[in-house]
């Protein structure tokens, strides 16, 4: 029986540690998708969409173009980048003074366009990066490289971009917006200008998770669904547009689907996170660390 609990205790401890890692990657890209709400005011329901671009940048840089991974990496991430500032400029700009659910077809609307365009230019065939990376083992408990590195580049780059936000006069200028948009601009400040920057950089940040992505996941069109849904959900629970909640968001849903994953198919993670959504919904409607009224 004490061999059976030490055992269990292995198991759980490893289902720990890669609810963490998995909660690192979760976390970055919530991070892309509340800067943009928290700025903007828009939610880009496509930007699972622009990972999947940059899934399948990294792909064909790596395997037609034979550049190394390192060197491929940041040239998907300043794609989607490019990719972002674009969106903004042909699809969120004309529509910021419009009916949000307006901004929010528009942006749906995207979303099937870019899953077509990849349909259509790169086929349904599931697509590999053909990196194998080992396990690591520590006793009993093997943890995969791949998901240990996306946690640290993912911290790393939420470490940059805290940086970016709080020591740099641009990252100033949208931590202001963010705050008071009418007064910003009595001030001088070139909102439009501050948009596509946010913009570039929550599209850096799903070139960024798409580089991480491709390690674990095949490239296909219909790859976003894989984690757009639960993305958007952590945005929610957390508050949207709270970096704070939803850090702390992504790492509760992580931590429900690996444990979830431990007593049952990982399946059931993914079923028992959505109902924690629901009936944190009914508990903090405006989101987990959102103030009560």
């Amino acid at each position: 029986m004490s061999s059976f609990f030490e055992i269990f205790d292995i198991y759980l401890l490893e289902a720990v540690l890669n609810g963490i890692l998995l909660g690192g990657l979760l976390a970055l890209l919530a991070l892309g998708l509340n800067l943009i709400f928290g700025v903007i005011d828009v939610t880009w329901i496509c930007y699972a969409e622009l990972v999947m671009i940059g899934m399948y940048g990294m792909y064909y840089l790596v395997q037609y173009y034979g550049l190394s991974y390192y060197a491929a990496a940041p040239i998907a991430i300043l794609l989607v980048a490019a990719l972002g500032a674009l969106l903004h400029l042909l699809v969120i700009a004309p529509l910021l003074s419009a009916a949000p659910i307006n901004q929010l077809l528009a942006t749906g609307g995207v979303l099937f366009v870019l899953q077509s365009f990849a349909t259509v230019a790169f086929g349904i065939d599931f697509r590999n990066l053909g990196i194998r990376l080992p396990l690591l083992t520590l006793g009993d408990m093997h943890l995969s490289y791949s998901r240990l590195l996306a946690f640290a580049a993912a911290l790393i780059g939420m470490v940059v971009v805290y940086l970016f936000m709080t020591r740099t006069f641009t990252g100033t200028a949208i931590r202001a917006i963010a705050q008071d948009r009418q007064i910003m601009a009595l001030m001088g400040v070139d909102a439009k200008k501050i948009y596509v920057v946010t913009s570039a950089l929550g599209g850096a940040l799903a070139g960024l998770a798409a580089c991480l992505l491709v390690l674990q996941y095949d490239v296909h069109p219909f790859v976003g669904l894989s984690f757009g849904p639960i993305t958007f959900l952590i945005c929610v629970l957390g508050g949207l547009g709270n970096f704070v909640g939803g850090f702390v968001a992504a790492f509760l849903f992580a931590e429900i689907i690996s444990l979830g994953g431990l007593f049952s198919d990982l399946e059931w993670g993914y079923v028992l996170a959505f109902a924690f959504f629901i009936v944190m919904m009914f508990i903090r409607p405006a989101g987990l660390l959102a103030r009560r009224s």
